[in-house]
C-alpha cells in the first residue's frame, strides 16, 4: 500500500503569527476560533500571510453491500440517482458550493451503476458496490489498496490544479453502517453509541439496524489490523476518501472535514499518521449518533454545530466562509500601530 509522508506543521512560526493576531486592534482573544483557525493555517502554510486558493469539495460516491440487507429505507439505487443530481448542479453540496465560492468535483468510487460516458464525473470505481459485511469482508486486499492509491491520486489531481484546501463529503446507501463499524472497531467504543438513524430510520428500523451490526461484529470477531478493520467494513468511497486526505496532508493542503461519515474516514488515516491532524479543520458536528464521541475521541473542536446531517461535505462548504474569514482578518485588518490605535498599557 501507498506510503505517505505527512510531517507536523510548522510550529516554529506560531509565536510570530500570535504576535500578528494579538496586535491586531482588538482586545487579546476578542475573535475567539478565528484566532485558532488563523493560526493554524498559518502554521499549514508556514505564513505570516496565509491565503485560499481554489477551494474544492471532493464528493465521494460508493455503494454498500450491506444497503441490501435492511439497514436502510432507501433503495441502492438512489446512490447513483443521487451522483446525476451533483452533476446536474441540484444538490444541496452544490448550492452551498456555489454559494460560498467553492468547486464540486464528484468521483465514482465504487457504484453500482455503469457510468461510462458521463462528463464532468471522475471516474475511479474499483468495483460496482461492496460486499455485504454481515458474512465477509466487504472489499478484497487489493480492492483497499487500489482504493488508497486513487484516493492520493484524486488529491494530486485537484491540487495541480491550485487547490490548497480541499473538502471531503460522500454519497453511499448504506455507508452510515460501514462508519459505525470502523468507529467501533477503531475506538473500541461500545457499538450501540456509534450507530445513528442514518437516513432518517424510525426506532424500528434503528433496532433493526442495530440488531444487523451486532450480528457482523459477532461474525468478525476481534480485529485489530488495521488493513483487516478497513477490508471487513469500510466501503470503496470511505477508503478512498482516506487515501485522499492522507495525500492532502502530505501536500501541505487544509483539510476540511465534514460529517460522521468523513470523520471514520480521517479517523482511519489518523490510525496510520497521527500527524495528519494538524492540517484538519472539523467543520461542523453532525446530527448522526456517534460524531459527537469520535470528534471527542479524535480531539476535535467542530466550527458550527446546526443540526445538520446531509452529508456530501455540506457542512464544510456552510462552515467555508468562517475559515475564510479568519484569513481576511489576519492579512487585512489593521494593527495597532498601522492604525495610530492606542493598546493597552
Amino acid at each position: 500500500m501507498k506510503i505517505f509522508d505527512i510531517k507536523p506543521s510548522d510550529k516554529s512560526i506560531e509565536t510570530n503569527l500570535q504576535h500578528k493576531i494579538d496586535f491586531k486592534t482588538k482586545p487579546v482573544g476578542a475573535l475567539g476560533k478565528l484566532e485558532d483557525l488563523a493560526r493554524q493555517i498559518g502554521t499549514i502554510q508556514s505564513c505570516l500571510t496565509p491565503v485560499l486558493t481554489s477551494p474544492t469539495v471532493a464528493v465521494f460516491a460508493g455503494d454498500h453491500g450491506i444497503a441490501l440487507d435492511g439497514v436502510t429505507p432507501y433503495p441502492q439505487e438512489v446512490t447513483f440517482q443521487m451522483v446525476m443530481n451533483f452533476l446536474n448542479g441540484g444538490a444541496g453540496i452544490n448550492v452551498f458550493s456555489k454559494q460560498n465560492g467553492l468547486s464540486v468535483k464528484v468521483i465514482d468510487a465504487g457504484v453500482n451503476h455503469d457510468f461510462a460516458g458521463i462528463e464532468n464525473l471522475l471516474h475511479y470505481k474499483v468495483n460496482y458496490g461492496t460486499r455485504s459485511f454481515l458474512k465477509g469482508a466487504a472489499m478484497t486486499a487489493d480492492e483497499l489498496k487500489e482504493c488508497i492509491g486513487k484516493g492520493a491520486n484524486i488529491t494530486n489531481e485537484i491540487f495541480s490544479g491550485g487547490c490548497n484546501c480541499i473538502a471531503f463529503g460522500e454519497m453511499g446507501i448504506g455507508n452510515t453502517s460501514s462508519a459505525s463499524m470502523l468507529m467501533n472497531y477503531f475506538t473500541q467504543i461500545n457499538l450501540e453509541d456509534c450507530i445513528g438513524r442514518g437516513t432518517g430510520l424510525d426506532d424500528q428500523g434503528l433496532n433493526k439496524k442495530i440488531g444487523l451490526l451486532k450480528s457482523a461484529a459477532e461474525y468478525h470477531g476481534e480485529i485489530s489490523s488495521w488493513n483487516e478493520i478497513m477490508q471487513a467494513f469500510s466501503g470503496y468511497e470511505i477508503a478512498m476518501m482516506t487515501g485522499a486526505m492522507l495525500q492532502a496532508a502530505e501536500n501541505k493542503m487544509i483539510i476540511l472535514l465534514d460529517g460522521f461519515i468523513a470523520s471514520t474516514a480521517y479517523l482511519a488515516a489518523f490510525k496510520l499518521y497521527p500527524a495528519i491532524k494538524d492540517y484538519v479543520i472539523a467543520c461542523h458536528l453532525s446530527d448522526e449518533k456517534g460524531h459527537r464521541l469520535l470528534l471527542e475521541y479524535l480531539g476535535l473542536s467542530p466550527l458550527l454545530n446546526i443540526g445538520m446531517r446531509l452529508g456530501e461535505g455540506t457542512g464544510a462548504a456552510v462552515a467555508y466562509p468562517i475559515i475564510k474569514a479568519a484569513v481576511s482578518f489576519l492579512n487585512e485588518m489593521a494593527s495597532f500601530e498601522s492604525a495610530g490605535v492606542t493598546n493597552k498599557s
